[in-house]
């Protein structure tokens, strides 16, 4: 196991690599410039800018430079917000997204393992109809479109929830809907064709066959096996979830760290843009490691490739 994780470890530190060696260049392509938009900034006023952020320095003296300051986990500060450090961003609006994302991810996990397992179970009968069409929505229709029809109904027509904001708990539980109902219905369809994969298999008939309730050889037997693929999902989601959903996040007017990168690009302020990458592509590939050690937890005869034996 230690020398699975150790190597796995290499690999991320060799994807991140990639990933801001890329982040970088795609930057440097990009047209315009961070102070593009400030139409009354003197050409010289525009030189001192450049030279403060190392913008007039040659690109590989830039790339040295970007490439310590994210060993060091220092990205910089920011080109629009006046006296404000990318870091400053990222930890001040991350808590926020880490809860809207939490609260998401709990709702799309138990409902669309609900959805799969009444799917499973009432094969082809009406409760699967129903559970599959729930989860065929889910998936189909946007999560924007679905933020707005909940804010449309449940907030402008019914008053049940606020518009936007940030202000407690009751300010959560709509785009928590939003995000969650999409990912919900992705769940409902694995977990539903792994039950049914794993509902005739013999291990299943065994069990059956000793007597054991059929509750007790889903919940024990059946759900257990069948819940391997949504675990290899639940890398992926995690990530994206606690990182926040940039666009619903935009929608809400929720200060987290998406909206913060959504008008960071607008603003073409590339260090906040850089450094919010960055801080995604260790979520998310910590993310992936700590699912695939997942699995030897769930099913002991996984052997990780790599571990020792």
């Amino acid at each position: 196991m230690l020398h699975y994780i150790v190597k796995r470890l290499v690999y991320i530190l060799l994807a991140l690599f990639l990933i801001i060696t890329a982040t970088f260049f795609l930057m440097k392509l990009a047209p315009g410039s961070p102070f593009a938009s400030e139409r009354d900034f003197p050409p010289a006023i525009e030189e001192k800018l450049n030279a403060k952020y190392g913008l007039d320095n040659p690109w590989y003296i830039q790339y040295k430079d970007y490439l310590i300051s994210t060993l060091t986990f220092d990205f910089g500060e920011s080109m629009k917000y006046k006296g404000r450090s990318t870091n400053d961003i990222i930890f001040e609006s991350f808590p926020i997204s880490f809860m809207l994302g939490i609260e998401a991810m709990l709702l799309a996990i138990s409902f669309g393992i609900l959805l799969g397992i009444i799917s499973a179970l009432y094969h082809n009968k009406l409760p699967d109809y129903i559970s599959t069409i729930i989860a065929i929505l889910g998936i189909s229709v946007p999560s924007f479109i679905l933020a707005g029809l909940l804010q449309y109904y449940l907030s402008f027509k019914l008053h049940l929830f606020p518009v936007s904001g940030w202000k407690g708990f009751t300010y959560s539980i709509l785009p928590a809907t939003a995000i969650a109902l999409t990912q919900a219905g992705f769940i409902a369809k694995l977990t539903r064709s792994s039950m049914l994969e794993h509902k005739h298999s013999d291990y299943v008939k065994l069990a059956r066959a000793k007597g054991i309730g059929k509750w007790t050889t889903v919940f024990k037997h059946t759900l257990r096996n069948a819940l391997l693929p949504v675990v290899t999902y639940l890398g992926p989601l995690t990530a994206a979830v606690v990182t926040g959903s940039f666009i619903i996040e935009h929608i809400f007017a929720i200060p987290g760290l998406g909206r913060h990168f959504v008008t960071s690009i607008t603003n073409r302020d590339y260090t906040v843009i850089m450094g919010t990458t960055v801080f995604y592509s260790i979520i998310l590939l910590f993310c992936v490691l700590i699912i695939d050690i997942l699995y030897s937890v769930i099913d002991p005869r996984i052997k990780l490739k790599g571990a020792k034996k």
